[in-house]
C-alpha cells in the first residue's frame, strides 16, 4: 500500500530535506525549499506503476553495427565547429545565455539552415507565432521547411513530436515546459527534470537532434538543477565578449572537443561568423607599444588566436597586494609573478597587479604563461616589449621555458599576422638558447627577458 511522505526539494540544486530549512546545505540558497509529496509503496519504491519497463536485454559491443551519417552540418561553420564537426542525431545538446544575448536568433538560423530535407520543429513557450514570424522576416530567413509549435504544456508537445517525427527540434526553454505529473508551477526543479528526461528520451528513440535553451542565474551558470547537464550529450555557453563579440564554448561534449570555439558578430540582419578570427583580438596601433602589453598566440581547439595581454602593476594600497584578474585565472598570474620576484630579483609583493585579456576572451591554456610574464616584466619595469614581437610557452616554478603543443603552428599564425619575431621554448632539453632568423629559442626566463628586452633583469 502506498503511503504519502512528504519532502523540502530546493529550487536551484534539487537537493532534498524530510524537513524544511532556511538556507540548501548544497548550494547554499536561501528560502528556496519547496514542499513536495510523493507516493512510496510500504517496500520504499516509489509507486509509479506505469513506470515499469520490460527487462532489458544486453548486447556485445562488438555486435554493434556502426551507423553511417550520424552527423549532418547545421549550415553553421561555426556551430558545426564547437559541436566537434556537425550536429549528432540523437543527441540533445543545452545552451545557456544572458538574456538578449543572441541564444533565440541562433537556433532559428539553425533550423533554417539546416541540411536540405531535415523536418525542423521550433517550439517556443515565451514568444507568440506573430513574434517569431516577425524575427524570421528581419532576419531574412527562409523558413519554408521549419514547423513553428508555440505550446508549453510538455503532454501537448510530446503528442505534436510523435505526430511529425522532426529531425531537428529546438525547445526554447526549457524553463517554460510544465507537466502536471510535476506539480502546478513551471521551472521548478521537478518540472525541469521532468520534462527534460521526456525530451531527452524521445530524442534517443527517433534518432532526432534536441536543442534545449536555458536560462541562466546572475553568476552565469545554467538556472536550474545540475542533473540536467549531465543528462544532455553537449553544454553549450552563449558569451558576450567586447566590441559586441559572441563566443560559443563548449563545457561538455561526447562527441567532440571542449576547446573549440565559435565566433559570431551580432549584425542588423542577425548572427554573422567571423571570417578572420586572427586579428580580432589585436588591438592595431600606429606608434610604440606602451609598457604592460604583450602579443601572444593561443591555440583554441583546433586554429591560433592571437590575443593581446594587458597588465598593470601600481603600489598596493593598504600594504596588502592584490591580483585583479577575471580574464587568466588570478592563481595563475601570482604563481608567475611569484617566479619573476624569485628569478629575476622584481618586486610584486608590494603591488596590486591588474591583467587583462584585449577582445573579453577567457584563456586558460598554459601556452599563454611566458607572455603574461613578459607583460608582467614590462609593467614592473616600465620597459615596453618591441613592436613585431610575440611569445609562446609555458613557465615553471624553476624559471624553466617548458614546451606547449603546437609552436609551428602559433609561429606561423604569428608570421602571418606581421610578426617577424617569435620567442618560444627550446624543444627539446639538450639545446640552449639560440635563434633561427625571426625565431628565438629559449631555455630559462631569464633568457626570454634578454631575447625580448635585450638586457638583464632590472629592479626598479
Amino acid at each position: 500500500m502506498a503511503k504519502k511522505r512528504t519532502l523540502f526539494t530546493c529550487e536551484q540544486c534539487g537537493h532534498q530535506e524530510p524537513k524544511w530549512l532556511g538556507r540548501c546545505p548544497s548550494c547554499g540558497g536561501w528560502n528556496t525549499f519547496r514542499e513536495e509529496s510523493s507516493s512510496v509503496s510500504s517496500g520504499g519504491s516509489k509507486a509509479h506503476e506505469k513506470t515499469r519497463k520490460l527487462p532489458a536485454s544486453e548486447i556485445a559491443l562488438n555486435q554493434v553495427a556502426a551507423a553511417e551519417g550520424l552527423r549532418f552540418s547545421s549550415g553553421i561553420e561555426e556551430l558545426d565547429r564547437v559541436l566537434g564537426g556537425g550536429v549528432m542525431r540523437g543527441s540533445a545538446v543545452l545552451i545557456g545565455g544572458e538574456p538578449g544575448i543572441g541564444k533565440s536568433t541562433l537556433m532559428m538560423q539553425l533550423v533554417a539552415s539546416a541540411l536540405p530535407g531535415t523536418r525542423a520543429l521550433y517550439i517556443s513557450g515565451e514568444e507568440s507565432a506573430a513574434q517569431i514570424k516577425m524575427r524570421s522576416d528581419r532576419l531574412g530567413l527562409d523558413a519554408s521547411a521549419v514547423d513553428l509549435l508555440c505550446e508549453s504544456d510538455l503532454d501537448r508537445i510530446m503528442s505534436v513530436l510523435r505526430k511529425t517525427r522532426p529531425q531537428l527540434v529546438v525547445m526554447d526553454s526549457i524553463q517554460t515546459l510544465i507537466s502536471q505529473e510535476a506539480g502546478q508551477v513551471p521551472g521548478t526543479v521537478n518540472q525541469l527534470k521532468y520534462g527534460c528526461h521526456e525530451l531527452i528520451d524521445w530524442a534517443r528513440e527517433e534518432d532526432s537532434a534536441f536543442f534545449l535553451v536555458a536560462h541562466v542565474t546572475k553568476e552565469g551558470s545554467i538556472a536550474g538543477p545540475k542533473v540536467i547537464e549531465h543528462m544532455v550529450d553537449t553544454v553549450l555557453y552563449f558569451d558576450l565578449a567586447d566590441g559586441g563579440l559572441r563566443i560559443v564554448r563548449s563545457t561538455k561534449n561526447r562527441f567532440g572537443s571542449v576547446d573549440e570555439l565559435g565566433l559570431f558578430s551580432m549584425e542588423a540582419d542577425g548572427l554573422h561568423q567571423v571570417a578572420d578570427p586572427g586579428e580580432i583580438f589585436l588591438v592595431r596601433r600606429g606608434g610604440e607599444i606602451p609598457p604592460g602589453i604583450a602579443a601572444a598566440p593561443v591555440y583554441e581547439g583546433s586554429r591560433v588566436l592571437m590575443v593581446e595581454l594587458q597588465a598593470l602593476t601600481v603600489p598596493a594600497k593598504g600594504g596588502y597586494s592584490r591580483v585583479y584578474s577575471d580574464r587568466i585565472d588570478p592563481g595563475r598570474v601570482s604563481r608567475i609573478a611569484a617566479v619573476l620576484e624569485r628569478h629575476l630579483s622584481l618586486r610584486f609583493s608590494d603591488q596590486d597587479i591588474y591583467v587583462n585579456v584585449a577582445g573579453g576572451m577567457k584563456i586558460s591554456e598554459v601556452g599563454i604563461e611566458l607572455p603574461l610574464a613578459m607583460a608582467l616584466y614590462s609593467a614592473r619595469t616600465g620597459i615596453p616589449i618591441p613592436k613585431g614581437v610575440t611569445v609562446a610557452g609555458e613557465v615553471s616554478l624553476a624559471g624553466e621555458i617548458r614546451p606547449t603543443g603546437h609552436m609551428d603552428r602559433r609561429r606561423k599564425s604569428a608570421a602571418e599576422l606581421g610578426f617577424q619575431r617569435f620567442v618560444g621554448p627550446e624543444s627539446t632539453g639538450k639545446e640552449r638558447s639560440r635563434s633561427d632568423g625571426g625565431e628565438v629559442r629559449v631555455a630559462t626566463i631569464g633568457e626570454a627577458v634578454k631575447a625580448i628586452f635585450k638586457a638583464g633583469s632590472a629592479k626598479p
